[in-house]
Order: C-alpha cells, then sequence, then structure tokens
C-alpha cells in the first residue's frame, strides 16, 4: 500500500521551468507564469531564440525573473545537466513544463524514418527525459509541478501530420500514466490536450511533398478563429490547469469533441481522418517509395513565399500577429499585411 505524503507547497511562488520556450506556446506559457510572480527559466536548442524571449518577456513584465539555458529536450544527459545546474544555482525546480516540439506536414509517404526520429525524440523522449530529471528533487521535497503538452493530435491522428501525430501519442500515454503513479506522493503530472492555437507556428512548421499547396491548408487552419484558440488564453488554462495539479487540461470546443467522438466511435472517426487525408495535397512519389528518400522539407515562411497566395495571407492576419508577437519568425523580414 502505497502511503500518502503530505504535501508541503512552496511559501511564493516557486521556480519554473519551461523547456520549448523561445517561442510561440512555450512563450506564452511562460509570460503567464511571470504574471503570477513565478521566476522562470527558459530554455531551448536556439541561443538567439532564448535571448530574444528573455528580451520580449521581461518588457512585458518589467521586474520579471527570466533566465536563458540552451538544452536540447531529446539529449537525456544535457536535461540532466540542467536540471542539476538550476537546482545548484536558482534554487529547487517547482514546475516543470515540457513544451518543445516540432511539426512535419505532408502525405505519409513523404515522411522517412528520420522525421519519425525527430518528431519521437523532441515530443515522446523529451518529457520523458524531464519528468525523470526533475522527479527525484520533487519527491523528496513532498511537492512539485509537472506538465507535458501534448495535442489532440495525440488523441485523435489527424492527416498529413503522422510523425508528430505518433509522438503525440506516446506523450500522451507517458503523461497519463506518470499522473497515476504519482498519486499521493504530492507531486502531479498534468496532460495538456490543445487544439490547433494562434501561435504563429505555421511560420516554423516544415513542410513536405507539395510545400505551398500545404501550407495552404495549414496555416489557415492554425489561424482562424473559430478553428483555433488565442494564444494566451491557452496559456492561462494551461498554467492554471497544472498549478492546481490537474491530471488533464483539454483546451479548445473542436478537441473536446474530437476526444469524445474518438472514444465513442473510433472506427468512424479513423475513416472520416482518412476521408480527409483524400481531400488534402497529393504527393508526387508513388507508395513503393515510401520511406526511400528523405525530402527536402521547406520551411512556412518559405512556403508562404512560394505560394505567393493574397487570399491564404488575408485568411492568416490573426496568425502572422501571433508570429510578431511571440518570436515565430526567423530573420524575416516582417511583411506589411493587408
Amino acid at each position: 500500500m502505497t502511503h500518502r505524503i503530505p504535501e508541503r507547497r512552496p511559501a511564493a511562488p516557486g521556480l519554473a521551468l519551461v523547456v520549448g520556450a523561445s517561442r510561440g506556446l512555450g512563450m506564452a506559457i511562460a509570460a503567464d507564469l511571470t504574471q503570477r510572480g513565478h521566476p522562470v527559466v527558459i530554455c531551448a536548442r536556439t541561443g538567439d531564440d532564448l535571448e530574444t524571449a528573455q528580451a520580449q518577456l521581461t518588457a512585458r513584465r518589467p521586474g520579471a525573473t527570466v533566465h536563458t539555458r540552451v538544452v536540447d529536450i531529446g539529449d537525456e544527459h544535457a536535461v540532466d545537466a540542467l536540471v542539476a545546474d538550476v537546482e545548484e544555482t536558482l534554487g529547487p525546480i517547482d514546475i516543470a513544463i515540457a513544451v518543445a516540439g516540432t511539426i512535419q506536414v505532408g502525405p505519409a509517404e513523404t515522411m522517412t524514418t528520420e522525421e519519425f526520429r525527430d518528431a519521437m525524440g523532441t515530443m515522446a523522449w523529451g518529457p520523458i527525459h524531464l519528468a525523470w530529471s526533475v522527479l527525484p528533487a520533487m519527491r523528496r521535497r513532498g511537492h512539485g509541478r509537472i506538465g507535458v503538452i501534448t495535442s489532440i493530435g495525440g488523441m485523435v491522428s489527424p492527416p498529413h501530420l503522422l510523425p508528430y501525430a505518433t509522438a503525440k501519442f506516446a506523450a500522451v500515454g507517458f503523461s497519463d500514466g506518470l499522473a497515476a503513479a504519482l498519486s499521493g506522493t504530492g507531486v502531479t503530472a498534468t496532460t495538456v490536450v490543445p487544439g490547433l492555437m494562434r501561435t504563429g507556428s505555421h511560420r516554423r512548421a516544415q513542410f513536405a511533398g507539395d510545400a505551398a499547396a500545404e501550407y495552404a491548408w495549414f496555416a489557415p487552419a492554425a489561424s482562424l478563429p473559430l478553428l483555433s484558440m488565442d494564444v494566451e488564453r491557452a496559456a492561462a488554462r494551461i498554467v492554471a490547469g497544472v498549478l492546481r495539479g490537474r491530471p488533464m487540461v483539454i483546451l479548445t470546443p473542436l478537441a473536446k469533441v474530437g476526444v469524445r467522438v474518438r472514444g465513442l466511435m473510433p472506427a468512424t472517426t479513423t475513416r472520416v481522418m482518412g476521408l480527409a487525408n483524400r481531400l488534402l495535397p497529393e504527393s508526387d512519389r508513388a507508395p513503393r517509395e515510401l520511406g526511400t528518400i528523405r525530402p527536402r522539407l521547406v520551411e512556412g515562411g518559405e512556403a508562404d513565399r512560394r505560394l505567393g497566395s493574397p487570399l491564404v495571407r488575408r485568411l492568416t492576419v490573426l496568425g502572422e500577429r501571433a508570429a510578431d508577437t511571440w518570436n515565430e519568425r526567423r530573420g524575416e523580414r516582417k511583411e506589411q499585411l493587408s
């Protein structure tokens, strides 16, 4: 029988470690934590992006404590070293949130095993590495909060996002199981299941096959209000759920509907996804070539340039504004949107 360890809450807002916080949702989560008074360590693989994010976060809330660390969440030893360094130099980590992700969009036959390795390393192994690094100290203290950002794509596998969905399904299973395993310890794990959010992530997503055609459907879907959620509102709900120790937080009405429909009618859901797949752009590669050639992945900014569609640009105005706000442009000239 497992004995319940009395939960000891920190007297003041505790230190938060957010991995994948140099842009997009992770940066918005870090911003919300600073608004609540938490000192934050933001982490990502790119130092330049982190410096920009740090400057923007402290400008949003003067006096906020924002530290930066470069780390690849897919590297187990690097994550262990990061956590040890932060706890030694800055203090105990009270909150750890794994946000880092990558999005590869395109027909299944354009994806190689390398795309799957990239996705799994960041979005499946990454949360495991982070949790296993922070858990020992959290359990000794009898308090801690772990958040894992998964996706509706980890509950219902959408077309043209197969590596992403594969990794997110693994993340859901890990985080949900971890929440049960930690019951009674004072440490909690929260599985966050967002739908589409307006983070500007379409600028950094990678597109395979007919990159321009893939961008033409993905970018508006990630930008339109009825399909996507405002990222600041999403971040506030995520942080509130993690701090309260909720086992699961599902965001957006479409995500909630998707989870319920999948649970009630799994076979029908798969057939519907199959029909949607047939409506999306086709690849010019034959099925027998599946997994044999690594395609050149095109980043969203370049795919937009190739497409050159005034209509798509009008449909993505809100997404483009989010990209400007949340550091989702990689050295791009900010275009004047009409």
